[in-house]
């Protein structure tokens, strides 16, 4: 597969072909913040942190869905980029419930590492307060929507790795929220396996093992990345 050669932050290296931006910054160890990518499943661009600058072109880009081009010049810590990434995270602190103090996550939450990461000790917007339910029914895990941040990575990792197919999106805008198959309890869920897999891809405390107390949520995503690259090397499929 052909090359590409790129400049990131004044570092020229080169990138397969059909690479986002996002891997081949990552191959350069750049990093590039970001709540809806993990490793094994399609990218969405959803949380839209991982948004870069792009000679010429007037818009931001986001790195996990945009390839690399012969000639590129990307930015990727700009005082631009930094207000951007701000408002955007003040955004998600304000529009759900997000009190670290009580949640499994603390201490293990992508959310909160990336706010603290910018400094973020305060929120300039209106808090929305909304009124959302924990949903406790599985016999092994809970979902609490007041942490979710919609990235989705439960409902890719439930398609594309599980294949049960149970996570999915219901709604719009602020009134959308991850659902069990029919939009029904998850405990009566009769397509979930329960694998947990979808809890060890949760950038937050939405996804929780029951028991778990304040700090505890701790999760090892390279399990996740294991099982997507045994299956494309075909690892596990049995010799004649």
């Amino acid at each position: 597969m052909a090359a590409k050669t790129l400049t990131i932050n004044g570092l020229q290296i080169s990138a397969e072909e059909g690479a986002t931006i996002l891997q081949a910054a990552d191959e350069a160890n750049v990093k590039i913040p970001t709540l809806c990518h993990l490793d094994g499943v399609y990218d969405v661009g959803a949380c839209r942190l991982c948004l870069v600058e792009v000679a010429g072109v007037p818009k931001l880009l986001p790195a996990c869905t945009t390839k690399v081009v012969e000639g590129m010049e990307v930015k990727t810590d700009t005082e631009r980029l930094r207000k951007y990434r701000r408002m955007t995270l003040e955004l998600l602190l304000a529009e759900r419930n997000h009190v670290c103090a009580v949640c499994v996550a603390n201490g293990h939450c992508e959310l909160q590492a990336f706010a603290w990461s910018l400094g973020i000790d305060h929120v300039r917007y209106d808090y929305c307060f909304p009124k959302w339910s924990v949903d406790n029914t599985h016999r092994l895990f809970g979902m609490d929507h007041n942490r979710c941040i919609l990235c989705t990575r439960c409902v890719r990792v439930c398609w594309h790795i599980e294949g049960a197919g149970t996570k999915n999106v219901s709604g719009r805008g602020g009134h959308a929220r991850i659902i069990s198959d029919l939009n029904q309890p998850w405990g009566e869920a009769d397509s979930c396996t329960s694998c947990g897999k979808c809890v060890q891809a949760c950038p937050t405390g939405a996804l929780f093992h029951k028991g778990s107390t304040v700090a505890e949520m701790e999760r090892d995503r390279s399990k996740l990345e294991f099982i997507v690259t045994a299956r494309e090397k075909k690892q596990w499929i049995a010799s004649d």
